[in-house]
């Protein structure tokens, strides 16, 4: 294909890259946004080449979205799908009867699901780890075929050792996948620690308005990436036009969103480890967190997703739901609004998650605001009381 987009430079920082990755070619007169084309099939008089020949394999929408994030992330394919799964299920590939997956006991559950039912069909073996003891996981990679990783997990927000982990693997042979939807390529870049393939969820932080659902993949690897171009092909996981214009216009201010959002975070969870409502709060943020000091390390931010258990159990728990009025219950995070839920409310949820953890994706509202409203919830009143 030979739409032509800005190159940043390799100097510039992962905010001027969110900028300016993907542009048109600088003409007189032309746009400085790429268009976006309309179009299932393109005219093609000869023998199928490079050229676009059919929206299944390929569109000049994508192109852009694909060179600013394969960009961000230090990679050189980018591969935008119809959704996170469709991502991650691309990413995963076929897997051969009897092979060995080492996933986090606590990650998406729709991807652990999606390995489960690999398992039940067709005979393969899911060794599930806490991805936070690296020598534990370390372990289980020996005689392995796949790593699914995610760090911070969801929605325990452990922190593995990527770095550990991922030349593990591929010392082993093990072909490796880090879903990096929680940190974004803002926040660390797993392919410079060591991994084969990233999955993104495009419908989290990456667009940030909740609404879109889009998935893609980022590889240095010219095999991997063919491999998965033609499972999307193959598979019609494919994205429309509208949603990667959207999420490329989402993307411009991932790290105007992201930094705000992650500061309302850290400020949320350092105000809810004092509150005696509060039995619990996970945040790497904070000094006393588990992940604190790997992710200090590993990370440029540490998110902007909180845990956060309150005393009374599932029950109270529902009932700060119930009660807040600026949060909106709802499920997914990333958006630019601040949304919460009780996980176990989903029965496919991982037993050992908390039956009162509720998940917080803060948003970039006032933290003031935010917190108000939580700590009226909190304490059992609502916006009427």
């Amino acid at each position: 294909m030979t739409h032509e987009h800005g190159a940043p430079e390799p100097s510039h920082a992962p905010g001027t890259i969110a900028v300016t990755a993907g542009r048109p070619a600088r003409v007189q007169g032309g746009p400085v946004n790429p268009p976006v084309v309309l179009s299932s099939t393109y005219v093609s008089r000869g023998v199928p080449g490079d050229e676009l020949l059919y929206a299944r394999n390929g569109t000049e929408t994508w192109e852009p979205f694909e060179a600013a994030l394969a960009t961000l992330e230090g990679g050189r394919h980018g591969l935008v799908l119809a959704s996170g799964m469709a991502a991650m299920a691309a990413a995963i590939g076929d897997l051969a009867p009897g092979a060995v997956v080492v996933v986090p006991r606590h990650a998406y559950q729709v991807t652990l699901g999606f390995l489960d039912d690999r398992a039940r069909r067709h005979g393969v073996e899911v060794r599930r780890v806490d991805v936070a003891d690296t020598e534990a996981t370390v372990a289980a990679l020996d005689g392995a075929d796949l790593l699914v990783a995610e760090s911070p997990t969801n929605p325990m927000l452990e922190v593995a050792d990527l770095r550990a982990v991922l030349t593990a693997a591929r010392e082993r042979g093990v072909r490796s996948i880090v879903d990096n939807t929680f940190a974004t390529p803002l926040g660390q870049r797993p392919l410079a620690l060591g991994a084969d393939v990233v999955v993104h969820s495009v419908t989290k932080y990456l667009a940030g308005h909740s609404d879109v659902v889009l998935g893609a993949v980022v590889t240095d690897d010219d095999a991997i990436a063919a491999e998965i171009r033609a499972y999307r092909t193959m598979h019609g996981a494919i994205a429309g036009p509208m949603e990667v214009f959207l999420a490329l216009r989402g993307l411009r201010t991932l790290h105007l969103r992201v930094e705000r959002a992650a500061t309302n975070a850290a400020e949320l969870a350092r105000r809810l480890t004092a509150h005696p409502a509060v039995a619990e709060v996970r945040h790497p943020s904070l000094p006393t967190d588990p992940g604190h000091e790997r992710a200090a390390a590993q990370m440029t931010h540490f998110g902007a997703v909180l845990g956060l258990r309150p005393h009374g159990g599932p029950d109270a728990a529902d009932a700060v739901v119930a009660a807040v009025r600026l949060w909106v219950p709802a499920t997914s995070l990333g958006g630019v609004e601040s949304t919460l839920e009780r996980r176990r409310r989903f029965a496919t949820e991982s037993a050992t998650v908390p039956e009162d953890l509720l998940r917080l994706s803060v948003g970039v509202e006032d933290v003031e605001d935010l917190w108000a409203d939580l700590e009226r919830a909190l304490a059992g009143r609502t916006a009427h009381a």
